[in-house]
């Protein structure tokens, strides 16, 4: 990716400082979200081939601390279900976001957001299921997961389905982003999306992804749950909306 100009290079950098900061406080008080609110913003400014590597990179820095830390409260029976879907959805995935016209993906991108954004603020009854739903939260999670880096909303709602208490919940959730993001950052490389830029921004973000962590966890106890996930789904919603503009226009 080549940049204009040391201004131009200057404001993306601040405007990426901030949304990750902000991506990994909410990755580290709920688990999970740090991909569903880092990829649409920086769409803004970046191509999704650019900035999904990245993010894939950083998620697992952070994946990997959660993981072994709460490595003993995975629920192993209810997580090795969803793998080789998700194995499958990660491969037709990484050929979508090398072959396919960036304009389209930002179009979908933009209207997964808002779909799901809507679904996480409606009144629904906690869900349901049993394991034969891997294979649906298995596939779409792994091929939305590399193709947009936010796979974590079908993983979510399987999870839920499962009915894990929250320390399960928590510690099944970052595991299965070990492996599945292990196996996308695979993919990209081998597709050819590392490049020098996109190294340089990844070291260039480490420290934030660290200082958001940190701060997500130390705030883990002070937010109302249920207010906080209704604003980042209305920040969602938003970012939905500007990415079907921004891809229209």
């Amino acid at each position: 990716m080549l940049i204009d100009s040391l201004e131009l290079t200057m404001l993306q950098m601040v405007f990426s400082i901030a949304v990750i900061f902000l991506a990994y406080i909410i990755k580290g008080l709920s688990g999970f979200g740090s991909g569903l609110i880092a990829i649409p913003l920086l769409a803004f400014v970046f191509p999704l081939t650019f900035i999904v590597p990245v993010l894939g990179l950083l998620n697992y820095s952070g994946t990997l601390m959660q993981s072994y830390h709460l490595r003993k409260q995975v629920s192993w029976a209810d997580m090795l279900p969803l793998i080789p879907f998700s194995l499958a959805g990660i491969a037709i995935a990484i050929w979508l976001l090398v072959n396919i016209d960036e304009e389209l993906l930002v179009r979908v991108l933009g209207g997964f957001v808002l779909c799901y954004s809507i679904y996480s603020l409606l009144p629904l009854p906690n869900p349901q299921g049993g394991r034969k739903w891997a294979i649906l939260a298995g596939g779409f999670g792994g091929m939305v997961g590399a193709l947009f880096g936010t796979g974590g909303p079908f993983y979510v709602v399987y999870l839920k389905m499962r009915q894990l208490n929250k320390g399960q919940f928590r510690a099944t959730i970052a595991m299965i982003f070990f492996v599945d993001g292990g196996v996308r950052i695979i993919g990209y490389a081998l597709s050819g999306l590392y490049t020098a830029e996109v190294l340089w921004m990844l070291l260039m973000l480490f420290p934030v992804l660290f200082a958001g962590m940190y701060a997500g966890h130390h705030l883990h106890v002070k937010f109302d749950q249920k207010k906080f996930n209704q604003v980042i789904s209305l920040l969602l919603m938003i970012s939905g909306f500007m990415l079907l503009y921004k891809s229209m226009s």
